[in-house]
Parts: C-alpha cells; structure tokens; sequence
C-alpha cells in the first residue's frame, strides 16, 4: 500500500489524469504546506498576506490550544510548564536514536513537536540566534545570499522585542521575545562568576556581542510561551485564503514527470489526496522532511530500492549530514533554600498554577532559563564554541524524573561538532519512525571539547560569586577529576539538546550532497520546496528555533518574488586577541 506509483522514466500518472482526479472534487491551492511548526507558521501567516494566493497548512498533530482556551491547555502555554509534554507522545514524534557506539551504547531520547506551533511549542523557549560567523559560513559552503547581513534583516522582521528596536533588534514583528522577570540570586551569582572568571558580560548574546555570559532572551509574552503558532498562525486564522487541517500525516509527495503537483495524506482513517498548483512546500523539521522525500522517491536511490520504492529523484544528500547539539550538566548543591526545588512540591506547584491560571504571572510565567552565556575553548577559535544555559534548579532525565535536592545546574556543551551522523527510512510505511544515527562523540575533538566544558563550567562555579551558596558538587561529583573520569562521565551523561538539523542541506547544484538550493528549491525537481532546520548547511552555534523563524521569513520573500533585505556592513564583536582563550 506504501508502494510509491512511478520511477523517472516512468509517470505517477499523466497531466491528464492529475486533472481528471481534481475535477472529481479533490481540493487544489497554490501552496501546500506540510508542518505547521517553527518553520510552517511563518509560511502559512506570509504566503498568505497575499489575498490572491490560496495556502493550505497540514499538521500531523493536533491544535495548540484545547476548546479555544490556552488555559485548558496550560502544558504547551505555561513557560514552566514545558517538561510536561516530553514526558509522552501526546504533542510529541517521542523519536530516538540508534545505540551510540562512543555514548556506552546508550539510545538518546529526541523529543520533537507534533502540533501547532511544533518544537516551538515543547521547547525551553530560549532565543538565540547564532553567531554572524555561521550564516558566512553557510555562504562559503554555497548557501548564496544567506551571509550574516541578510540574514540579520530577517531576524528583525520576525521580532518583536520588549527592549525596542536598533540595528540588531526588531521591535515591529510578530514574535514577541522578552528577557526573565525573576531577578533571582541564583542567575545573578552566575553572570557575576563568569566576569571573576575573566568572561565578559554581554548586553545581547544577539546582537552585537555573542562572547561573553548575560541575560538571554526568551519568547514568552505576557507570562505566556510564544510559539509560532502564536506568533505567526493564529493572526492568519481569520484570513479566507489559509485553510489549516490537523491530525493529518502526509504519507507521499504526487508528482507528474519531476514537478511536485500535490501531496496524500492520511486523515481519520482516510486517505486524502490535495493539489498545488504552484508549490509544495515541506516544512516537517529535520526528521520527517527528509523521512517524506525518501517516501517518495527522493534520495539515495540504492537506499531507496532495498525497500522497493520507485525513484523520483537521487539526491544522497537527503538523511546525510544529521548534526546536533550535545549538552550535559554540571550540578552543585546549593547551601540556601533558593533554588526550585520546593516550588516542585505538589502544594506549591497548585499555588503557582493557579497564580499563572488567573494572572499569567508568577513562577509559572517563566522557563527559568534566564542567564546563559557563550565562552571560547582554546585560543585561535575565532568565535564562541561552548554555550551556556543557567538554571536554578536540577533537571534529572529531561525533567521526567522530580528534582531531589537543593541545587542549581549549568547546561552546557559545544557548539560546532565535527561528528556527523545520518537518517534512513526504517521501511515504506510512513508510520514507522526513522533511523536516526547521530554518530555523537565519534570525533576526537568533540571529546576534547566536552572535557573542556566539563572543567570550564567548575571554574566559574568556584567563583566568589558562588561561595555564599555553594554545597558538594553533585555532578559530576568530586571523585570525577582525571580526564579519563571526565570522558566517562561525559558518555554516561551528555544528552541530546535537541537540535538535530542539517538533513537536507542548501547548497550549489555542483555540491554531490546538496539537496535545496540557495532559493530551498529541491535540485532536479520543479516547484518543490523544503524550509525548515534541515536545509542548514551546517549547524549554528546556538539554539535553532530563532534561525529557523529567520530562514522561513528569508524563504517567504523567496517564494513572493521579492527582493532580499540586506544590513551591509553591520558590525560584529570580534575579541582583541585570539591568542588567549578569555
């Protein structure tokens, strides 16, 4: 039944008949999006400002918000809410990889957002951009036209940002991002100790100044999470032109000769057909973007016929280049009851439910992740490599399993892996889930850098800053302290920070693994499109949901035949010397 229609040389079925099936009532629209995520929200919301222009938006998971209410669906909009919905499938894909050879043979956990919204909708809600360097970086490995300074106009336009607008903020756009409200001690001691350390502070780890600790920037508004879906979708909802269907799994790109003509999809037990009669637009994320091309015929085409689907097109790069961000954290007990350990009480818990539930403010308004930073591991790196994210509290098993003690925690790891992995379709039937191989830690230097991490994170955490709250370190733990304890703790510990990307990698046409080009159009096929994390180069160095936001407002412009907005010229922090590590 999952048997794909067609080879090259041979069509799904003739203009003809692509027409007839439509007149038989099968819905058609200029665009069809697939994934109403980070990515599918922009689209949805740009595509269709232009009142000519029909958009259908297909999600496989369900609406962000229960009955119209976002309090009824307090799990996805409370900011300290999020560890709720990556601890089932609910909202969730709930993926995972192979065994990792150099990680004890230990199978990580890959939460990934199926509804409205998407990741943005699971995630820490922490916004950061990246570092200027990655998007040059993007154009050297021939992502034409995606450099910093055209990239940054992008940024702004999608940001609304509570501090105002100047050359790196945005002050007009649809996605609310705000900085914490708590001004607890905990966050204070940790940006104090990076500058006793010899860091400096940054004002904006987005703007001018990625180096150095500070306070981050996160999209909640109003005590409340911030998705796309938020930011992008519901605005649009009322628009006559976007139609939006949920709990929907498209299941096969149709295809006349090598034109994407429409998409199938599987709903309440049916199975749909829908047209576009301009493009098709693959929007599902780093996993299931390049998971729907391989089911229909797009990739490597060996893989592809050992599970007897039929070729539309070989692309090897389609599954290759997997990245991701590995993190672990360094925990320390902390001397004063300050933490967020007794807000996590059930009493407590109540008291801040109901406080967010009523006035959307308190405990419950925020994700806590409000102080973070982005160090240097060795001198000559010509940019940050290491992140930071700060936390008052102590996460065990990504918040699945109840904090046990007092203690505060820093996330850290790096940012640039040299370890690249890959994803290949289990079978032809879309229901089964990927393999997904993400090769961590097979690289030499990735465990060098961990290590670094690892000592790095301890030395801002014996800072005077700390020494009114320190207790014994947790983790680790004291007895952790050669560097072979230290690679065992990191294969032991470190953990998916929930970044995969890459998958379906911009690049020139004369580039063998190439699956987009510059403009996200797929090579060698006409009016098809995939714009989401997958079609990153390379991944950046830091969080994806902010880049991502930035690449689909970028690819709208594509799509509307408009001309690229640029910032020439926009300065960059670059440190006095790189011949020392701080």
């Amino acid at each position: 039944m999952w048997t794909l229609l067609r080879v090259v040389t041979v069509k799904f079925a003739t203009a003809a008949n692509l027409n007839a099936a439509a007149n038989q009532n099968t819905p058609s629209y200029s665009y069809v999006i697939v994934g109403a995520g980070s990515a599918g929200c922009v689209l949805a919301n740009r595509l269709s400002e232009d009142v000519h222009e029909s958009v259908l938006l297909l999600e496989a998971g369900p609406k962000d918000m229960l009955l119209g209410s976002l309090r009824l669906s307090w799990k996805i909009h409370m900011p300290a809410a999020l560890t709720y919905n990556l601890c089932d499938d609910k909202y969730n894909w709930y993926y995972h990889t192979l065994p990792q050879a150099h990680m004890d043979n230990r199978v990580l956990y890959w939460p990934r957002g199926r509804v409205w919204g998407g990741s943005s909708s699971l995630n820490a809600m922490v916004y950061i951009r990246g570092h200027a360097e990655d998007y040059n970086r993007w154009q050297r490995e021939g992502a034409e036209g995606w450099e910093y300074e055209r990239c940054l106009p992008y940024f702004k336009k999608a940001q609304c940002h509570e501090l105002g607008e100047n050359r790196y903020r945005g002050g007009s756009g649809p996605l609310h991002v705000s900085r914490g409200k708590t001004n607890h001690p905990l966050h204070k001691a940790f940006i104090e100790a990076g500058q006793q350390a010899g860091y400096p502070f940054t004002d904006d780890m987005n703007g001018y100044q990625q180096e150095g600790l500070g306070w981050m920037d996160m999209t909640v508004h109003r005590g409340k999470r911030w998705s796309s879906a938020s930011a992008y979708l519901r605005p649009a909802l009322g628009r006559p032109n976007l139609k939006t269907e949920v709990r929907c799994l498209t299941t096969k790109i149709l295809f006349d000769g090598n034109r994407a003509v429409g998409v199938e999809y599987t709903q309440d037990g049916q199975k749909k057909r829908v047209f576009a009669d301009k493009e098709v637009i693959l929007s599902g994320g780093a996993i299931n973007s390049p998971q729907l091309l391989m089911l229909s015929g797009v990739g490597n085409a060996d893989d592809l016929k050992q599970l007897d689907i039929p070729v539309v097109q070989h692309l090897p790069g389609v599954g290759s280049n997997l990245q991701d961000h590995l993190e672990l954290y360094v925990q320390q007990q902390c001397t004063q009851p300050i933490t967020l350990y007794k807000a996590q009480k059930p009493f407590t818990m109540v008291k801040i439910g109901l406080e967010w539930l009523t006035m959307f403010t308190g405990y419950g308004a925020t994700a806590h992740l409000e102080s973070g930073g982005f160090i240097r591991s060795r001198p000559h790196v010509t940019h940050p490599d290491i992140q930071f994210h700060f936390l008052p509290s102590q996460v065990i098993d990504h918040g699945r399993v109840a904090s046990k003690i007092e203690a505060y925690q820093v996330h850290v790891g790096p940012m640039r892996s040299t370890s690249i992995g890959w994803l290949r379709l289990k079978s032809a039937n879309p229901l089964d889930h990927p393999i997904l191989q993400p090769n961590y830690l097979s690289n030499d230097m990735d465990v060098w850098e961990f290590r670094e991490s690892v000592k790095l994170s301890r030395e801002i955490f014996a800072q005077k800053a700390f020494d009114e709250f320190r207790g014994p370190e947790v983790q680790p733990g004291p007895q952790v302290q050669s560097d072979a304890d230290i690679d065992a703790f990191v294969r032991r510990k470190a953990d998916s920070a929930y970044h995969p990307s890459c998958t379906c990698k911009m690049g020139s046409p004369s580039d063998p693994m190439a699956v987009v080009d510059s403009n996200t159009r797929v090579l060698g096929l006409e009016r098809l499109r995939v714009v989401d994390a997958s079609i990153m180069p390379s991944i950046v160095s830091g969080n994806l949901n902010a880049p991502t936001i930035m690449m689909a407002e970028k690819a709208a412009d594509i799509i509307r035949g408009r001309p690229p907005l640029s910032d020439p010229g926009v300065p960059v922090y670059r440190p006095a010397t790189l011949n020392t590590q701080r």
